[in-house]
């Protein structure tokens, strides 16, 4: 690994190259694998490679009514939603 660029793995594992960009990956892979599977992207989060134990949630982990996941980011403003908001 070079000093300039760090890695991060998203937890499927997916290498970025800021903290950032690994959350904006894992929100796009999260969402596209959830399509295709029984996937539950609300409990993704991303970790730097070489501290694994420290993960950063990606979604909200709050139930919506009918018992699923949020889906917007880790920190958003206002009600919880299974759905972007615009």
């Amino acid at each position: 690994m070079t000093a300039d660029r760090e890695r991060f793995v998203i937890h499927l594992p997916v290498r970025a190259g800021d903290l950032g960009g690994a959350v904006r990956l894992a929100r796009v892979v999260a969402r596209w694998a959830s399509l295709l599977s029984p996937a539950d992207p609300g409990e993704t989060t991303v970790s730097a490679e070489d501290e694994q134990g420290v993960r950063h949630r990606v979604f909200c982990d709050l139930l919506v009514p009918g018992g699923r996941r949020c889906l917007l980011r880790a920190d958003h403003d206002g009600p919880c939603a299974r759905r972007l908001t615009r």
